[in-house]
């Protein structure tokens, strides 16, 4: 059953949200190479080009396993929030009359109310089955990467399987990265509850944000001359090629 109150401005919310969480990345293959993530490719495939070259394989064992962590805390976390967001919905009623009351929400009615919060638990679902799709990948990552030939064996095309284990590794950090933008998404989302012009803005300024974190912060520059240093006295044959990600 629609809610009475849903009005056009609602829907028009709804859609940017949804809009701009999905045609993020679209948007951002529009900058080719200047992006953060399109420059990070490059830096993976080096890094396994550069295991499968070491003797010991101590530290990058380290490191794939600080990512697992990561992966799997953000995972769990969010099951946490999405339980709880879930469980409003066996108390809506008296959840929806405490939050009306509060000044600065908009009036609504609880089917209304349940909406909001449909469209808020559908944005952090994305981001866990991102978080835990990530997961999966990085297990297949280490599995590839602990397979690459050691520099005694003959007879392998190391150069076609380490850019093999850098694109699932740049895979998996995409499907990370769309996770964690779930959650910037998450929190305009929040300005639902505000009313839809919020909402809207909100939406917008997350998008602006994650866009110029991409393409015009110091940590963005920094990372794009650091690649130009690798191309200038490496020149890579042919990094894995890979879509724009946050």
């Amino acid at each position: 059953m629609v809610p009475a109150d849903l009005h056009v401005l609602h829907g028009a919310a709804i859609a940017l949200l949804f809009i701009a969480w999905i045609g993020y990345s679209p948007f951002l293959s529009l900058f080719g190479k200047g992006t953060l993530n399109n420059q990070l490719t490059v830096v993976r495939a080096r890094w396994i080009m550069l295991t499968s070259k070491r003797e010991n394989r101590t530290f990058d064992g380290l490191l794939f396993g600080h990512i697992i962590n990561s992966l799997a805390f953000f995972g769990s976390a969010t099951l946490l929030v999405l339980a709880g967001l879930l469980g409003t919905f066996a108390s809506l009623r008296s959840i929806h009359l405490v939050i009306v009351e509060l000044p600065f929400i908009d009036e609504m009615s609880v089917e209304l109310f349940a909406v909001k919060l449909l469209v808020l638990v559908l944005l952090l679902t994305a981001s866990f089955l991102s978080f835990t799709y990530a997961l999966r990948k990085m297990i297949y990552t280490i599995a590839l990467a602990g397979s690459l030939p050691e520099r005694h064996e003959r007879g392998f095309p190391v150069d076609e399987m380490t850019e093999a284990t850098a694109a699932v590794l740049t895979d998996a950090v995409m499907s990370f990265n769309a996770g964690i933008r779930g959650y910037y998404f998450a929190l305009a989302a929040l300005f639902f509850f505000l009313g839809p012009i919020p909402c809207m803005l909100a939406t917008a300024a997350v998008f602006g944000l994650l866009t110029y974190r991409q393409t015009g912060t110091a940590t963005a520059c920094a990372i794009g001359h650091y690649v130009d240093i690798l191309n200038a006295h490496e020149a890579p044959k042919h990094p894995a090629k890979t879509k724009s990600d946050m």
